[in-house]
């Protein structure tokens, strides 16, 4: 899909602009609270960033040597894949190998934990072959369709595959991600409540889709409704004047860890339907997008214990130049 402009250069522009900056996220960044940052993007696996020349070296074919290259720019990464199809331990297990141990993953929490449609296909056999035959037909499932009891398997399923992640000590967050039909309610707040327990004192955080949640009504009770129960509000940075767009408040309703993920803000495609997710995402921040969320951040990481930064336009090498980007700009380097 044809876009171009500033914020989409092409990969020679975005690796030209991070050249010079590789090593700039490639360990946490301590704050002056105490705390640490940590600078990292939201996939290591999008087609468009694996495609030869783009960020991984010509050597870098495997899913193994990938990981491990990724692992050494950066000590974070977010991992979107458990959202679409529940994780496997196996999987898990191989990721805790391919990194160092004080490497940091960040778990999507898969769809049917957030109120939002799951491929069928994508359902792990057991499950798929449990269903009732009105539902096994149908392309797409909600969690509220699904038998109490397949729904709980679901959730057992989810956290027995980052097991191997929360073992070694590699497990950041769950990110709780709640779509725009979400409005900030009774039910809603006792459905991120129960959404915790569910995962049995994993670390969760969550982020909302539906701006509502932070209006002149709802913001304060929000807020207050997580800091109460020290869950992380996700932060972000996105395309405004949407029904699903978030303001850019700082926000720490936790002690111990505050998230930023940056989704880029092209507006004419943030909500449009039958484009590839790719296309959301698709964005090159300039430098002076990135530079307004540098005192942002550090004020978020006088209040938490670790702050995670991530970035989510992974297109291409968008994501990893703009993190290199910020992490060169909160570690006060000079960007010409």
């Amino acid at each position: 899909m044809p876009y171009g402009g500033p914020h989409d250069p092409g990969v020679a522009d975005a690796a030209g602009r991070g050249a010079a900056l590789e090593d700039a996220a490639s360990q946490s960044i301590a704050a002056p609270s105490g705390g640490w940052i940590r600078v990292g993007t939201a996939s290591w696996t999008d087609p468009t960033m694996t495609a030869t020349g783009v960020f991984y070296p010509i050597d870098a074919r495997t899913a193994e040597d990938r990981l491990t290259f990724y692992a050494h720019q950066f000590p974070i990464v977010e991992v979107d894949a458990t959202y679409y199809a529940l994780p496997s331990r196996a999987t898990s297990e191989l990721w805790v190998r391919r990194t160092p141990p004080d490497f940091t993953f960040d778990v999507k929490a898969h769809a049917l934990m957030t109120g939002q449609p799951t491929e069928t296909r994508r359902l792990p056999k057991a499950i798929r072959d449990a269903l009732p035959a009105d539902l096994a037909v149908k392309p797409r499932l909600y969690g509220k369709d699904l038998p109490p009891e397949l729904l709980d398997e679901a959730w057992r399923l989810f956290a027995e595959g980052i097991e191997p992640l929360r073992a070694s000590g590699q497990l950041g967050s769950v990110l709780l991600q709640y779509p725009r039909w979400v409005f900030p309610s009774s039910e809603a707040r006792d459905g991120i409540l129960e959404a915790r327990e569910r995962l049995g004192g994993l670390a969760c955080a969550v982020e909302f889709r539906s701006a509502s949640w932070l209006n002149e009504k709802n913001a304060e009770r929000t807020l207050r409704f997580l800091a109460d129960h020290a869950l992380p509000y996700v932060m972000v940075d996105g395309p405004q004047g949407l029904p699903s767009s978030m303001p850019p408040v700082v926000a720490v309703t936790s002690p111990d860890l505050a998230i930023v993920r940056f989704h880029g803000r092209r507006a004419e495609t943030w909500e449009a339907a039958g484009i590839p997710t790719v296309e959301r995402f698709r964005y090159l921040y300039s430098r002076a997008e990135l530079a307004e969320w540098v005192p942002r951040i550090r004020e978020a990481a006088t209040a938490a214990r670790e702050t995670h930064v991530l970035l989510n336009n992974c297109f291409a090498n968008y994501g990893t130049t703009n993190a290199r980007e910020i992490a060169a700009l909160l570690r006060d380097v000079r960007l010409d």
